[in-house]
């Protein structure tokens, strides 16, 4: 079984930030991509942003230019920096690591966006 052990969330005003982490066992972490989701009740979890183990990055376009995923191999972390929030962000945030065994979840970290 992989842990993803996910922190960072709140509660932020409209134009704020905050920055999601994700800790990943090595085993998964340097070799395969991850990523983040999120979702909304009702709706189906979307992608936000992936990193490959080399450090490439793509983005969902509600995520570019406001958004920005990173990895510190030292730690086996990976980061969500987002800026400019807005409302529609909230939701529960979810690290994902997809290896050719199974897709792997974190427990998700809530983030709201409200005045």
């Amino acid at each position: 079984q992989v842990q993803l052990v996910e922190s960072g969330g709140g509660l932020v005003q409209p134009g704020g930030s905050l920055r999601l982490s994700c800790a990943a066992p090595r085993s998964v972490f340097a070799y395969y991509h991850m990523g983040w989701y999120r979702q909304v009740p009702g709706k189906q979890r979307e992608l936000v942003a992936r990193i490959t183990p080399s450090g490439l990055a793509g983005y969902a376009d509600s995520a570019t230019g406001r958004f920005t995923i990173s990895r510190d191999n030292a730690k086996n972390t990976i980061y969500l920096q987002m800026n400019g929030l807005k409302p529609e962000d909230t939701a529960t945030y979810y690290c994902n690591v997809v290896t050719p065994k199974a897709d792997y979840w974190g427990q998700g970290t809530r983030v709201t966006v409200s005045s």
